[in-house]
């Protein structure tokens, strides 16, 4: 393969052109091409010409993608997911058009043509051969559609990553419709597809070799309320498998992203009536290479390893005892409902707020700033065998409740939601019926400095099926507005 400099690469992309970096989370996203693409943009707007790309990556990137492109000026639109600072005050400002979607859609809508024609994939491989035989890093992400559908590929060999990983990627890919057949992927533990991506070798335009860490974000740490809402959750588990609603082998796990979902792992694993069990997510954090090591947790598939670069340096070092319990596939693959469904997984994912019926948001602020998207979220929770999601009561030293009358925007309905869980309890939703559901989250997951304020919501709320009042239900966000505190509400009677 052809070697070339990054500079190479941006010299034939043009302004208007549709660039898909390989990748999911930092984990596997390229690092160096992205970089230099932003630098053209900046000669070229300095010299008074437009340069902006259309960006496409498997969810959200590393910060010499997201970050870096957006510094420059040089993003028109992204999309499916984000946690870049600089890109998300971009959006926020109506500078990039960004539209949020579920990740198991994406690969559908880049094969349909939707998001028009793939001009360069951009892909960090561990090993190239002569062949076009592509053997990916730490994430998988969509990069079997991006080079499949993409005009011309580049290939960022970094050498950081063994070549010893073959076997840690399955490569499969769902037809579209007339042509889709069901999913051969009956446990956690299958095989169904190759090691490697094949692509024809006339479409790569060149090699460029680097030897860099992945860009792990750092979490922030836990606190007593991030540890007693794993600890609700490995209880309402363990209650589960007694009951018998869980069965004693126990189910998979889905787990979503950050410090809460780390409390959970951590929790589960100290939790003595919860036995060894198996993932199948979308992104593993170093709480699940600690699970697997202790052998609290059995096999894991995903199609990211997100984890921090000594966790993932110790997967490589000890990689005959992690190759058989670890893969990675497409994310059309590890968050695709039909597998969701038959596997039965548990999904515990995080919530921003919830609102008293069940409702859910995932994804912005006061119903119009985006945090970062739904990811991947909602293909689990819709189809999980239960739904779990969890959160603070509150934020902002206690003057936000996370818990409202009607969330100020909606990411998962009432009837995906199965439980809600705090730090101050658990709120089983099945069952109830509206109202019902209303006064289990009152009582159990709102913080008690706001259950007054939202029994005195109920009470004025007091006619129709749902506990509803059109000029009062976004009177808490208005109060944090107007006075900076949601507990200085005044209901309007």
């Amino acid at each position: 393969m052809k070697e070339i400099k990054a500079e190479d690469i941006a010299d034939v992309v043009k302004n208007g052109d549709c660039v898909a970096f390989g990748g999911f989370t930092p984990a596997g996203s390229p690092k160096i091409i992205a970089p230099a693409i932003a630098k053209k943009a900046e000669a070229e707007q300095a010299a008074g010409k437009a340069f902006q790309i259309r960006l496409l990556s498997g969810a959200s990137t590393g910060d010499s993608i997201d970050g870096a492109l957006t510094r420059a000026k040089a993003v028109l639109s992204k999309t499916p997911y984000q946690t870049n600072g600089d890109m998300r005050d971009a959006i926020n400002r109506g500078e990039i058009h960004f539209w949020d979607m579920h990740v198991s859609h994406f690969a559908q809508q880049v094969q349909e043509g939707i998001l028009g024609e793939i001009d360069l994939a951009v892909i960090e491989a561990a090993d190239i051969s002569e062949s076009g035989e592509i053997l990916l890093t730490a994430a998988v992400g969509l990069a079997p559609t991006f080079c499949r559908c993409a005009k011309r590929i580049a290939i960022e060999l970094n050498e950081y990553h063994p070549r010893k990983i073959r076997g840690l990627h399955d490569i499969y890919e769902v037809d579209l419709a007339p042509n889709t057949q069901p999913i051969p992927l009956r446990t956690v533990r299958d095989r169904i597809g190759t090691e490697v991506i094949a692509v024809d070798p006339a479409k790569i335009v060149g090699v460029i070799k680097t030897h860099m860490p992945d860009q792990a974000r750092p979490l922030a740490d836990a606190d007593e309320e991030t540890n007693r809402i794993g600890e609700n959750v490995a209880k309402f588990l363990a209650d589960e498998v007694r009951s018998g609603r869980i069965p004693t082998q126990f189910l998979p796990i889905q787990s979503g992203v950050g410090n809460i979902a780390n409390a959970v792992l951590e929790a589960m694993s100290a939790n003595s009536s919860i036995p060894t069990y198996a993932m199948y997510s979308e992104v593993l954090q170093d709480s699940v290479i600690e699970a697997i090591k202790s052998g609290d947790i059995s096999f894991a598939s995903a199609t990211a390893l997100a984890v921090t670069e000594n966790c993932l340096q110790e997967v490589y070092d000890n990689y005959d005892f992690f190759k058989t319990r670890l893969i990675l596939r497409p994310e059309g693959i590890s968050n695709h409902p039909e597998i969701a469904l038959r596997l039965g997984l548990i999904g515990i994912n995080t919530a921003l707020e919830a609102d008293i019926c069940g409702n859910v948001n995932s994804t912005h602020v006061l119903g119009s700033k985006i945090m970062n998207g739904i990811g991947g979220s909602a293909d689990f929770a819709r189809n999980a065998r239960i739904s779990i999601f969890s959160c603070k009561s509150t934020a902002k030293d206690g003057k936000i409740s996370a818990i409202v009358p009607l969330c100020s925007h909606v990411d998962h309905s009432e009837h995906s939601v199965k439980v809600l869980i705090t730090e101050q309890g658990i709120a089983d939703l099945r069952g109830k019926d509206p109202r019902q559901r209303a006064h289990a989250i009152i009582d159990n997951c709102a913080h008690p400095e706001y259950r007054d304020l939202l029994r005195q919501y109920m009470s004025i709320a007091n006619g129709g099926h749902q506990p509803f009042s059109l000029a009062n239900a976004f009177g808490m966000h208005e109060a944090f507005v107007e006075n900076g505190d949601m507990r200085k509400t005044i209901w309007k009677v």
